[in-house]
């Protein structure tokens, strides 16, 4: 428990329903949804759906979204992959003849097809309860009315001038040519009629019609290839989620072509270390943190794409592999990282998690990438695209190279863990690239030094990075010292490194207990 004296957050506990998210309206929406009698599945869209206003340099329509669903009187999980598909059209050796030996955030490739519509609607089909009207509801009032600039969305959004936006997407997300400032209003009318559509008649009001047709005269104005037919053709796909174990508890992670299999790689990696004896917050604990997280890295950029063209899933799994990563690792000195990064650092996305009076669970994680996406916005609808094409590389050859249908190597990942046969967390960190270091540190917090959702949430953070090892302010200056002395060098970092939502479910007292992360403007509420 944390010390009353110092300024903080506690944890919340509730005994029906809990939601975390990031943004105080989006909590409170979808918690509403859940005391109308609403599920997890529909609170967890009625939320996500709003943080595309909440928080619009974060998320959108115009993005992609995972989800783990556990279902009302089940532990077994399903896995949501809304993530979208390159064009037919996009062609490596086209781009390599470009001059490109990466996919630029801001080029036409970088566009994949939007992912997350589709998956909402599917869950609301196969999960959901209240129906698609009423979990669109709160967003098409605000989308209408307004939301205030949060100071975390106006912290993000300072500096964004719009340099690198086509004429719409300066349009609808500019203020009169400059970015919006704490407490204005943030308004997208264009995307709640979009949403009015959806609620009407479904995935195919934004898929097909006139939403998509100004969705591909925005992308074929700047030379995408993109088609009416690679929108349609959009999918989601359900799976089973990936497992791993540290101390006793299994790890959740969502399959491929999200990075799950990495958080479950550190994880094991530092499941051979006897991280419960060391300072949380000290130099020993968070060096081989950062050691387990290069390493982990590397071979993420080796393996990891489409998830029909991930190489070597099982290695990645195997705790055998995770006991030959260790024994590389020198306590005493820092490595250099083994391999550069697949695709362009990004800060942060959004997360809810929503937890139901049945016990259905989810966590959702949607994204358009990079701050404020591709920077292409639709002209009569403002819909943002992202760019998570930049994701893929332009190795021949390569497993995760771009190419045509293809979906890139993601890093947005959502959680779950589950002890004794029962989940008793949904979570996730975000971050960009961080995430799956994210989920292993919050989970060590945890099972290590026994902290609550919170205080593992508001620890203090690294992140090994080419140049250097990103680190906040929180550090304690002995920590940075000895850390020096061990061969990293410090890199202090505005913003702070990622975010995080959490809800633990505790079986034995009935109670959920729900978490935050203090580097976002969110909040975790209950009843």
């Amino acid at each position: 428990m944390r010390s009353l004296h110092y300024p903080g957050r506690s944890p919340v506990f509730a005994a029906n329903a809990m939601v975390a998210t990031s943004h105080p309206l989006a909590a409170t929406e979808a918690l509403n949804v859940m005391r109308d009698g609403g599920n997890a599945v529909d609170a967890a869209i009625a939320g996500a759906v709003l943080l595309g206003f909440c928080e619009p340099q974060m998320t959108g329509l115009g993005g992609d979204c995972f989800a783990l669903i556990k279902p009302a009187n089940s532990d077994e999980v399903v896995a949501v992959n809304g993530s979208g598909r390159a064009p037919g059209g996009l062609d490596a050796d086209a781009l390599r003849a470009e001059g490109l030996g990466t996919i630029t955030p801001e080029h036409p490739a970088a566009v994949t097809m939007p992912g997350a519509v589709d998956a909402f609607c599917k869950m609301s089909e196969r999960f959901g309860t209240a129906g698609l009207d009423r979990c669109l509801a709160p967003a098409i009032r605000y989308a209408d009315d307004g939301i205030p600039v949060a100071p975390r969305v106006a912290f993000d959004l300072a500096g964004q001038d719009g340099a690198r936006f086509n004429e719409a997407a300066r349009r609808h997300f500019l203020n009169d040519g400059r970015p919006f400032a704490l407490g204005e209003m943030f308004t997208a009318p264009g995307q709640a009629e979009v949403l009015r559509r959806i609620a009407r008649h479904g995935r195919a009001a934004f898929y097909d019609g006139e939403v998509a047709d100004d969705m591909l005269a925005a992308l074929n104005t700047v030379g995408g290839s993109h088609t009416g037919e690679d929108f349609s053709n959009v999918e989601t796909d359900w799976g089973t989620p990936l497992e791993g174990h540290y101390r006793g508890t299994s790890l959740l992670e969502h399959p491929p072509n999200g990075q799950g299999a990495i958080a479950i790689l550190i994880a094991h990696i530092l499941g051979q270390f006897d991280i419960a004896s060391m300072d949380p917050v000290g130099a020993e604990r968070l060096h081989l943190e950062a050691e387990a997280t290069k390493l982990a890295y590397d071979a993420r950029n080796r393996f990891l794409a489409d998830p029909s063209h991930t190489a070597r899933l099982a290695h990645l799994l195997d705790p055998a592999l995770a006991t030959k990563l260790a024994g590389l690792i020198d306590p005493n000195r820092a490595m250099a990282d083994p391999a550069p990064l697949t695709e362009a650092t990004h800060r942060d996305t959004v997360l809810i998690t929503t937890v139901d009076r049945d016990g259905m669970a989810v966590s959702l994680i949607y994204s358009i990438f990079a701050t404020l996406g591709s920077g292409i916005a639709t002209d009569r609808f403002g819909v943002l695209f992202h760019n998570r094409g930049s994701g893929f590389n332009l190795t021949p050859g390569h497993p995760n190279e771009a190419g045509p249908g293809k979906r890139p190597m993601h890093t947005i990942i959502p959680a779950m863990t589950r002890t004794n046969g029962r989940i008793d967390m949904t979570f996730g960190v975000m971050g960009g690239q961080y995430q799956a270091c994210g989920h292993a540190h919050v989970l060590s917090n945890m099972l290590d030094f026994g902290l609550d959702p919170q205080d593992a949430i508001d620890m203090t953070r690294v992140f090994p990075q080419p140049e250097g090892l990103w680190v906040e302010d929180t550090l304690p200056e002995k920590t940075r010292q000895k850390l020096g002395e061990l061969g990293h060098t410090l890199l202090p970092q505005t913003p702070p490194i990622g975010g995080a939502q959490a809800i633990q479910i505790d079986h034995e007292s009935g109670t959920l207990i729900g978490g935050s992360d203090a580097r976002k403007d969110g909040i975790a509420l209950g009843y």
